[in-house]
């Protein structure tokens, strides 16, 4: 299994759900302070404000960074740490977290990737209304200058957004994420606003940075699988095919949203002339995080959202997530991206692929080596099949918060005791280090 000379190897994170310090240097509370700290809505009562205090032990996490031997590090900018209130002045406190934190990636070699946002929306900007309202998307434009006037000079890859579609369902649709609310399918100006937004980031990180810069975004992308053969499943499925992928790359991809759309009765009225234009800049590459296929089923007649999540067929393994674990789903995946988009589809990084297992004694996690080592197996299936991919990122480098969940689940190529925010690599760090050297 070889991949490219260049092909870049790396990890992710994000920082709600590693930074903690929430309350420090000026950082102003984001819609998951706020959710989180709402009863019931966090697994045990649980919080980010320590997390795994990486904002106190950057130079011990890039240690880690560094032995692993990856080439780039993907990483998010909190939005409240720069902007508290989401406008305005930046904060130079934050600022200069960000900026220390690509310098010492620089210094060991690492390429920095910053995502600009993974949904840490400040809680005034959803005081004002949030993505529900066009003028979240102004603002994270101006977010977006900001950062890039600071850090432009020495960051060759750029993410605007982590996967709309998660955001606007979980956090708007179904409310089991921030900011909590349940709009259903009267979600879609949040759909369109966080779409419209990555647009005009791209506008000003292009107005910002050296014509070498790459820019992208990352997409959540999976197949969509009915849960039995009956007509009324194979229909969920064709649906959710349309809200879940066709609905957040089409746009993109195409300057277009899907004509179905229209037949679901969804309210489009936050589209304005000139809009799709708008979202459709030129991309120079398309970050997918894959991790399992969606199997869905039908529901009743005159229920609110016409599909729901089905099981798995019992023979996949299962994570401690509940997911099954495809692998050929990622093959899949990518040969039907190509074959819909053609000389449409940029360049591919997969920029987000885990799994989170019950690590034995906190460090011996070959269930996740197995995992790992199967997509791998999938996805140079895929570029063997023709499709353009230019790297892969683990998630994640840490255990860590993960989101409602809380911190049972763990993600991480190194253990986090967070008793005393230990750090441990586990089998699968030491397993990525030596695949990754052996590549070179």
């Amino acid at each position: 299994m070889r991949f490219p000379k260049d092909f870049v190897w790396g990890v992710s994170t994000s920082a709600y759900q590693i930074e903690g310090a929430l309350a420090e240097d000026g950082r102003g509370p984001s819609i998951w302070d706020r959710f989180c700290s709402e009863p019931g809505r966090i697994a045990r009562a649980e919080t980010a404000a320590v997390a795994c205090d990486h904002y106190h032990r950057l130079d011990e996490d890039l240690a880690m960074l560094a032995g692993l031997g990856v080439g780039a590090y993907r990483f998010s900018i909190g939005w409240s740490r720069v902007q508290p209130t989401g406008r305005g002045a930046p904060n130079a406190k934050g600022l200069d977290f960000y900026s220390r934190l690509v310098d010492a990636l620089l210094a060991r070699g690492i390429s920095p990737m910053p995502t600009l946002y993974h949904w840490d929306l400040p809680q005034a900007l959803q005081d004002a209304g949030g993505w529900c309202a066009r003028d979240t998307a102004e603002r994270f434009a101006e977010f977006a200058q900001l950062v890039a006037e600071r850090l432009g000079d020495r960051v060759p890859r750029w993410i605007t957004h982590n996967e709309t579609f998660e955001h606007s369902v979980f956090g708007h649709a179904i409310g089991t994420h921030a900011p909590g609310l349940t709009l259903g399918l009267d979600s879609f100006a949040v759909v369109h606003h966080l779409l419209l937004s990555h647009g005009m980031a791209v506008q000003a990180l292009r107005a910002s940075l050296p014509g070498s810069v790459q820019i992208g975004i990352a997409q959540s992308m999976a197949p969509a699988r009915p849960a039995s053969d009956s007509a009324e499943d194979q229909a969920a499925a064709g649906l959710l095919h349309v809200l879940h992928g066709r609905q957040h790359v089409e746009p993109l991809l195409l300057g277009r949203y899907p004509q179905e759309l229209e037949t679901l009765g969804l309210d489009l009225s936050a589209v304005r002339a000139g809009d799709l234009a708008t979202i459709a800049q030129p991309l120079d590459f398309f970050g997918i995080n894959y991790y399992n296929p969606n199997y869905v089923q039908a529901t009743p007649a005159g229920a609110p959202v016409p599909l729901m999540e089905a099981e798995a067929p019992a023979q996949y393994e299962r994570t401690e997530m509940g997911w099954s674990v495809v692998p050929q789903g990622l093959t899949e995946l990518l040969l039907g991206l190509r074959e819909q988009y053609g000389d449409k589809l940029p360049p591919i990084l997969i920029t987000e692929n885990g799994a989170a297992m019950p690590d034995v004694a906190g460090v011996d996690d070959t269930r996740r080596i197995d995992y790992l080592h199967q997509h791998l197996q999938a996805l140079r299936a895929a570029m063997d099949g023709g499709v353009d991919v230019r790297g892969y990122f683990v998630w994640s480098l840490l255990d860590n918060f993960e989101w409602a969940e809380g911190y049972r689940p763990r993600f991480g190529l190194v253990h986090v005791d967070y008793a005393n925010q230990r750090r441990t690599p586990k089998a699968s760090y030491r397993w990525y280090r030596g695949l990754i050297a052996a590549q070179r």
